[in-house]
């Protein structure tokens, strides 16, 4: 028999309705708060994600699935959903109609080669949204609102944490500070936090490791060294979450694992999942267009995680739906078609090509969750009927066969 690969795994049944559910709800929602559908390949040329998501990342450095095609050409399947977009972005020339503000909401499979646990498999889906062409914080802020509704409207509760990362003019600034806090201390943290001192040192901040992180208490904060700008907008933003009463955590230490964030840098986090807390996450990217040749241009977005947060999503109950329609002689079995087929023009129809008695026709609808079972037997061919039962109001009714 052959299995599924490891880390990637199939949706079906209930799973495959809580996914279902996860996706229309966010699209709902996503297109209140004007965002419309953009569909990108899911391989692309290895060098985007590079210059993108950052050589020094572990996405980039560890995880992709990445090879040479037939063609020689060096891809992978992509491990984000963001650089396909801005990517899209800018070889549709938007990024030259500088007047004008674009949004775009994606879902689909995302593939990274890791270790698979509770939450994170090798294949697995994002919804996102991206934000181009706004570079007030208020859009920082309604992205945060709009997950806040999604996840709502999920019935999923969750903490949300907010940080800055500050902008090119102070980055550098704090960037040599942290330097020369991690150069004192590195003997002392971990194998993968002394590699980023020389390749990424904001990285270090979001090390897991226990240690590492207690070294961290007394670091340099970013939010101290913040730029006129970058403070005012960061104020800004704490502003607009009390004002809508939202609650949020300040975490310095809060840095994403992409390297294309400025700015605003957000998660919503669950303590519900295991030790994969965040089930959502974003912030402003403001240069990532320029980084991949286009012109700058201001943007925000976000991914969530399907596979993290299909166990803390409440599905709606299930209402009866439609119709099963049977025979209850074999003969007659062939006159249903044309029944169904008119009726599947408004509703739902299950058909049954077996011919059975009653009972087990109302032990069939019950089985798909119909609404009403109609049946036609040797009585009703005879007169042109269908007998109909309503199994929500237990009421029975004979019709003619052309008011079905």
């Amino acid at each position: 028999m052959i299995n599924a690969l490891r880390g990637m795994k199939d949706l079906t049944f209930e799973e495959s309705e809580r996914f279902v559910h996860i996706v229309t709800t966010a699209i709902k929602i996503s297109k209140r708060y004007g965002y419309s559908y953009i569909e990108t390949p899911i391989l692309e040329e290895t060098k985007l994600f590079k210059r993108s998501v950052g050589e020094s990342s572990d996405i980039v450095g560890k995880e992709m699935y990445q090879f040479i095609d037939k063609g020689d050409n060096d891809v992978c399947m992509r491990p984000e959903g963001t650089a396909g977009v801005v990517r899209s972005f800018v070889q549709a020339k938007l990024d030259r109609r500088q007047n004008e503000k674009f949004k775009f909401y994606y879902y689909g499979p995302m593939f990274r080669y890791e270790r698979p646990q509770k939450g994170r498999l090798r294949e697995f889906h994002q919804f996102g949204c991206e934000s181009f062409g706004e570079g007030s914080v208020y859009e920082d802020f309604t992205i945060i609102q709009m997950i806040g509704d999604i996840f709502k409207a999920l019935g999923i509760g969750y903490d949300l944490q907010i940080n800055s990362l500050g902008c090119p003019e102070c980055m550098p600034l704090y960037r040599e500070k942290l330097i020369g806090f991690l150069t004192e201390c590195k003997d002392e943290l971990c194998e993968d936090c002394n590699r980023r001192i020389e390749t990424n040192p904001i990285r270090v901040l979001d090390c897991k490791n226990e240690k590492c992180q207690s070294l961290l208490t007394n670091s340099p904060k970013l939010l101290d060294k913040l730029c006129d700008e970058c403070d005012a907008d960061f104020k800004k933003l704490v502003k607009l979450l009390n004002s809508e009463n939202i609650s949020y955590e300040v975490n310095t230490n809060l840095v994403r694992g992409l390297d294309y964030y400025s700015k605003t840098a957000f998660e919503f986090v669950s303590n519900n999942i295991g030790s994969q807390s965040a089930i959502a996450g974003g912030g402003r990217y403001d240069r990532l267009v320029e980084f991949l040749d286009g012109k700058p241009t201001p943007a925000v977005g976000f991914a969530l995680g399907i596979e993290r947060i299909m166990e803390l999503v409440q599905m709606p109950e299930v209402e009866r739906e439609g119709y099963y329609l049977g025979a209850m002689e074999e003969s007659l079995v062939d006159t249903l078609f044309p029944l169904a087929s008119k009726k599947r023009a408004t509703d739902k129809v299950t058909l049954e090509y077996a011919a059975k008695k009653l009972k087990a026709h109302l032990k069939g609808a019950d089985k798909v969750n119909a609404r009403y079972c109609a049946v036609i037997g040797e009585d009703e061919m005879q007169n042109g009927t269908i007998w109909i039962k309503d199994l929500v109001e237990k009421s029975e009714t004979t019709i003619s066969q052309s008011d079905f």
